[in-house]
């Protein structure tokens, strides 16, 4: 039998499953890994199948760790889903106890690489030479949103890459701590590289007052942020056209140079995932990250809920206690708000996920934290605050695509890497790469995805799949081509609203 084709995978060795990497009939006779098995049933592309006897109760592993428990007996050959196996996860409060692993820690890089970036006045660079137009409250958003219609093809030339209103229903209406995250991240936005000039675009009223805004923003160069408040001057639109060309006209001096990789910071993002995204596009993100970080560069991740699950081998690779604690807190504190608002925490996977073979939110957490490969999490940032250090940090946030990618953005992601199994055309404020975790997506949605990660499944080895999205990645941050998002015009962000609106 061990010439049978390669119709099944298992991911590690000590795992109870293989995944199908096509539809098997009943009676399928497989060999994975050594191990012959006989297929009970129809198993759907993507899902799970037994390798060994599992009993009622028992734990089943699958990336090496357990995804849950069985339901019912499992015999060598059934298709295992959501009839048979079901969340181990506990709604009770979890103690956790730091193990920190530093064997599998990536290695220093050899050769540094570089990227054409624009030098900013704080020393950082963007690879963006945009002009960035951001409300501080709903209300005028249509404005912004003019404004970007009828000045974009103006300004959009000698160096300028693009004019691009934000618009969002936030800024007004709300409290204490909701309101100051609004402002939080609508000021991370504000100092982002990629944007060589901005216009702060208020009414006058509203909660998020352009004075407290100024004061969240701090310090800022006055040549490249200017502020208009819609209420104080009779014609705004002709108003906010003569800040946009003033600081268009500084932007346009702006040149690309040569910069060092390590000044890179890309955000690391799943959305619509399936069975393969935890064995094609996931660990190939990994690969990138480990790459980045071993010159010297950040990478960031958010998705608190998509880590319920998997938080333990996470957290186990803080750099220091400090940061374990604060991976804890996080953590717990993403669970609390599912309680406070008498919602299951374990409420996942979506019913997209199931359709494409992933069972419990172990198995998903388990699939998703592997975009961080082997990385050390070195910070741990509250919603909205700046990525500071080089190798991996973690960002206080949902698992919504939107908003997850939005405050990656606002951590300071130069790029974002944006795994899936089913697609999605959106993109944030920054350039957003879609990597297909399988082929017939990225053929079906060749203006979607970027780059194809199905391609491991054919022959391509994970080594020559990461280069050459590493080279992608350097070509992107250097404006020799765009992301697909940034082509179909597909830009904007979501803010995470969790308080009472008044």
């Amino acid at each position: 039998m061990n010439d049978l084709p390669t119709i099944a995978i298992r991911i590690a060795p000590a795992d109870d499953v293989a995944i199908a990497l096509v539809a098997l009939p009943q009676g399928q006779r497989l060999c994975v890994q050594g191990v012959d098995v006989v297929t009970r049933n129809p198993i759907p592309a993507a899902h799970k199948i037994a390798l060994r006897d599992i009993g009622v109760g028992r734990p089943v592993v699958k990336y090496g760790h357990p995804i849950g428990v069985a339901t019912r007996s499992i015999c060598a050959g059934d298709w295992v889903h959501v009839h048979n196996l079901r969340s181990a996860l506990q709604e009770d409060r979890e103690e956790y106890c730091y193990e920190p692993r530093r064997d599998d820690a990536p290695v220093a890089s050899i050769l540094p690489e570089t990227f054409q970036g624009f030098k900013r006045g704080d020393g950082r660079y963007g690879i963006r030479n945009e002009l960035w137009i951001l409300p501080t409250v709903g209300c005028v958003n249509r404005v912004a949103s003019a404004l970007e219609r009828k000045l974009g093809a103006e300004l959009a030339r000698d160096g300028v890459d693009g004019v691009y209103a934000f618009p969002h229903p936030y800024g007004c209406s709300q409290l204490g701590d909701d309101h100051d995250v609004t402002k939080r991240l609508l000021a991370g936005l504000a100092r982002h590289p990629n944007a060589g000039g901005v216009l702060v675009l208020g009414l006058g009223c509203e909660n998020n007052t352009m004075e407290a805004f100024r004061e969240a923003l701090s310090p800022y160069d006055p040549d490249r942020v200017r502020f208009l408040t819609c209420q104080e001057v009779e014609d705004e639109y002709e108003a906010a056209a003569r800040c946009l060309v003033e600081i268009a006209a500084i932007a346009q001096c702006d040149r690309r140079e040569p910069a060092p990789a390590s000044c890179l910071c890309v955000g690391l993002k799943r959305g619509g995932s399936d069975a393969y995204s935890g064995i094609t596009a996931n660990p190939l993100l990994g690969h990138i990250a480990e790459r980045l970080v071993a010159q010297g560069g950040a990478v960031s991740m958010t998705e608190v809920p998509e880590m319920f699950g998997a938080e333990r081998p996470l957290m186990n690779r803080c750099s220091d206690h400090e940061t374990y604690d604060d991976s804890v807190a996080m953590v717990t504190s993403f669970k609390a708000y599912y309680r406070e608002h008498g919602h299951p925490v374990y409420e996942n996977p979506s019913p997209g996920n199931k359709e494409g073979g992933i069972t419990t939110l172990e198995e998903k957490s388990l699939g998703c934290v592997q975009k961080a490969g082997r990385c050390p999490v070195v910070d741990v940032l509250t919603y909205g605050d700046p990525v500071v250090k080089p190798g991996l940090s973690l960002v206080h946030g949902p698992g919504n695509d939107m908003v997850s990618v939005t405050v990656l953005a606002a951590s300071g992601a130069h790029l974002e890497l944006f795994t899936t199994g089913r697609g999605t055309p959106f993109g944030g404020p920054v350039p957003t790469l879609k990597i297909a975790s399988n082929t017939p997506l990225a053929r079906a949605k060749q203006h979607w995805i970027d780059f194809d990660a199905g391609a491991l499944l054919s022959g391509e080895t994970l080594e020559s799949l990461a280069d050459a999205l590493w080279r992608q990645v350097l070509d992107v941050a250097s404006g020799a081509r765009l992301a697909k998002n940034e082509i179909g015009g597909f830009r904007e962000i979501a803010l995470f609203k969790r308080g009472v609106t008044l």
